[in-house]
């Protein structure tokens, strides 16, 4: 047999896969998953009848227009069918976006630490990274505009932050947008939008209406509890929605996301009433930690992040003994998704119990 193998891009050998949150192992019967930012309840009774219903039609394609979709998008964003996109979670969507913007001579600008998809999906498609450090566990937005140059092609604004849940008030991002060329486009990733009370927090399904350049990345995988699923969208001026059509891989969003996803915009008043109940319970978490001596940035998410530094492999090994899975990025911090009651005392616990302090 040969020795030689099929030759790679020399890309894949510079950055690991996507390592998705892990699964804790079960301790004294009981394990808590706080890596993933899932929501911690299944579909609503009225949404798991449509995807029942839904699943007796897997053996045709689905709709590759998501017609009905994007329609009832439209109707609740109160913009035209022509501003919205679809795709395989907003990770999808950002990953078809940037396959019809960049290239080999592209500069994508986003703050870092961020969503840890960004760089991956960044170098896939040839285009250059430019991370800039965030000052006080937010986005610096004088620095990023500060690193505009001619080939920046995109910016990503992750409005909250992952991970830090931390955000960028109205005034600011208008301010910086302001400096930004009109033939370069600002992606608002706003995946947490639903677990945003701060009003000083613009809503980006409005505040792109007059700015031809910017547009806002949502997803059904965080507050309306369909992350099995993979359904995001995008809304944004027709050709960059209709860019997004283009890059669409064929049928890449099922039948059953498209009727479970119309189905939760159909029930939202239940869906966001726990979304409160994860907000209250965010808030607890936060209070406590606080009380407990840890530092935690005020998070507008639906997790909070523990700056933890060379502490922080110790600490998700604490948690991972407890039956905790937490979000570690070693040698920075820990993000910890909120969960149910019982899955936060757990956590509580763990973290009051652990020896050092941010």
């Amino acid at each position: 047999m040969s020795d030689r193998f099929p030759r790679f891009r020399a890309v894949l050998d510079s950055f690991p896969a996507y390592r998705p949150g892990r699964v804790p192992a079960a301790v004294a019967g009981r394990a808590h998953k706080l890596s993933s930012n899932e929501s911690p309840y299944g579909p609503l009774p009225s949404v798991a009848e449509v995807i029942a219903e839904a699943g007796r039609g897997v053996n045709r394609y689905p709709d590759n227009g998501a017609e009905a979709l994007t329609a009832a998008l439209a109707e609740r964003f109160d913009v035209p069918a022509d501003h919205v996109g679809v795709g395989c979670g907003s990770v999808g969507v950002l990953k078809q976006l940037v396959e019809a913007v960049a290239d080999h001579t592209a500069e994508v600008l986003y703050a870092w630490r961020s969503f840890e998809a960004y760089p991956t999906l960044i170098d896939l498609a040839g285009a250059t990274s430019v991370q800039v450090p965030l000052r006080d566990e937010t986005h610096d937005l004088a620095a990023m505009a500060d690193a505009i140059t001619p080939r920046t092609r995109l910016i990503l604004v992750c409005n909250p932050n992952n991970p830090t849940g931390t955000v960028v008030s109205r005034q600011q991002l208008t301010a910086f947008l302001d400096q930004v060329p009109a033939d370069c486009l600002v992606v608002l990733d706003e995946a947490y939008r639903e677990y945003i009370r701060d009003e000083s927090v613009p809503n980006g399904a409005e505040l792109y209406l007059d700015r031809p350049n910017v547009a806002v990345l949502r997803t059904f995988s965080k507050a309306y509890g369909l992350a099995g699923l993979r359904v995001g969208f995008l809304i944004g001026h027709p050709p960059v929605a209709e860019a997004i059509r283009k890059t669409m891989l064929p049928f890449t969003v099922s039948s059953i996301a498209q009727a479970a996803a119309v189905a939760s915009l159909a029930a939202e008043a239940e869906l966001f009433e726990r979304v409160e109940t994860i907000v209250k319970e965010r808030d607890r978490v936060r209070s406590a930690l606080l009380a407990d001596g840890w530092s935690v940035p005020v998070t507008e998410a639906n997790f909070v992040w523990l700056r933890l530094g060379p502490h922080t492999t110790a600490f998700a090994e604490a948690c991972e003994q407890a039956g905790i899975a937490v979000r570690p990025f070693a040698g920075e911090g820990a993000r910890v998704s909120v969960g149910t009651p019982e899955a936060n005392d757990a956590f509580l616990a763990t973290a009051r119990a652990f020896p050092y302090r941010t």
